[in-house]
């Protein structure tokens, strides 16, 4: 195919306003809606990003081929244009995720879009719930670190990327506080909120989900293990499906309790629990045939988890005090670790801060201690209780209505508290109406 040469204004302006090197050429008509997006008319910028976007994938593709260099540049010299350059800002508007350019990951924002492409491509659904939006700086602090700690990550970012449909969804906006010292200086903040991952089949319905921030080993780990389970799922009728699932939920909360008594173990700490099974690793998920051999026919007595699991989980809690769970975290510092995608992102998000290479490890070494710290906490404190829901039977077709439960008791900030718990009624401020006011 020969290459055709686009000598249109918006190209001229592209050479002059990026520095693009030498004639630009198009291939293709991707490439030609590519070139188009620099155009110094907003409305056909906008409609060849919107273009873009459409193509899906593609188009993201495109783009990052047809600017590349132009990327680079800007991520390799702060001086040149900051963080959110005008390419920058198109990219993220494609990937439809703020800090695209590390990530590279195309997010779907229409959850029946993404059945359908789940459908068509036979991969399972990473479903993203948020306070605020992920193509926006100031969502809520988990879906912030998953940009930092998860996504730039190039292990998990391939894993997504070729096996998972990605999707988001914003719950509400997230609340934000602007702090005013009165000498000019302001410091922006956004406050509460908690995000989770749903991993989907392709009906929509919730297969496994990761509550809050995990780090990038165990949350590829937990990735991996929840699309084997979405696979052997989608093999089976709904009756066996559910069966399946039912021992999957039985066995995941039986692992991840015998792991935390393992860990406690290891610091010493004895238990009054007997022997706590594993009775599957992580790598080994029931299989359709094992689920197929269950008898559909014969009354299901359902496993009385709360009492089977509750007294475990208790006398599991009860010996994890604060600071053992720092010195679980410790044990689990190596699946925290953040690669160096991600430790280039955190000085091209501060390149002042960041000067010294010695600074950025520094705050490198606490990410990595705070992020061990929600890992051991979320998989062992809230995961457990979805897998106890799920064993219960709690309904995972609907996952917005499983959403709502999610974050009324366990993130415990409910669709019906409009304050998300920042605004207790019996609290006394001495300021007039409370401080409450609209802007």
């Amino acid at each position: 195919m020969r290459f055709k040469i686009f000598s249109s204004a918006a190209i001229l302006v592209a050479i002059a306003s990026f520095g693009l090197s030498g004639p630009v050429y198009a291939q293709t008509a991707i490439e030609a809606i590519a070139l188009s997006a620099v155009s110094p008319d907003a409305s056909k910028s906008a409609d060849a990003i919107a273009a873009l976007r459409a193509k899906g994938p593609n188009g993201l593709q495109t783009f990052l081929e047809v600017y590349g260099d132009e990327l680079k540049r800007d991520r390799t010299n702060p001086a040149i244009s900051s963080p959110q350059s005008r390419l920058n800002a198109m990219l993220d508007t494609i990937c439809q995720q703020r800090d695209c350019y590390e990530s590279r990951l195309y997010w779907y924002t229409d959850l029946e879009q993404a059945k359908a492409q789940a459908k068509a491509e036979g991969k399972p659904i990473l479903s993203l719930r948020l306070l605020g939006r992920l193509d926006e700086e100031y969502s809520c602090a988990n879906s912030r670190f998953f940009r930092i700690a998860l996504y730039p990550n190039a292990e998990v970012s391939k894993l997504l990327r070729d096996r998972f449909i990605l999707h988001w969804q914003s719950v509400r906006p997230v609340p934000k506080v602007t702090i005013d010292f009165g000498d000019g200086r302001q410091m922006q903040r956004t406050l509460t909120g908690n995000s989770i991952h749903y991993i989907l089949d392709a009906e929509g319905r919730a297969i496994d989900a990761l509550p809050g921030l995990y780090g990038p080993k165990a949350f590829q780990r937990q990735l991996e293990q929840a699309e084997k389970a979405v696979k052997e799922s989608s093999r089976l009728t709904d009756s066996q499906r559910d069966e399946f699932l039912r021992q999957y939920y039985r066995s995941r909360l039986a692992e991840i309790e015998g792991n935390w008594a393992a860990d406690l173990s290891k610091l010493g700490i004895s238990l009054p629990l007997g022997r706590i099974d594993n009775p599957q690793s992580s790598n080994n998920v029931p299989t359709a045939e094992q689920a197929g051999q269950v008898a559909i026919g014969k009354s299901r007595v359902e496993l009385p988890v709360v009492r089977a699991i509750s007294p475990v989980r208790t006398v599991l809690e009860n010996a994890t005090d604060d600071s053992i769970w720092a010195k679980l975290a410790q044990l689990h510092v190596e699946e925290a670790r953040l690669d160096i995608n991600s430790q280039t992102l955190m000085r091209r998000k501060n390149p002042i801060a960041y000067q010294v290479d010695e600074s950025l490890q520094r705050t490198v070494r606490n990410f990595e201690r705070s992020i061990a710290a929600d890992t051991v906490r979320n998989e062992y404190l809230l995961h457990t209780k979805l897998y106890q829901w799920f064993a219960e039977g709690v309904s995972t077709k609907n996952v917005q209505t499983l959403n709502e439960r999610v974050y009324a008791e366990l993130f415990l900030t409910p669709s019906s508290d409009p304050w998300l718990g920042l605004f207790p009624s019996d609290a006394y401020t001495a300021i007039e109406n409370d401080g409450i006011g609209r802007n």
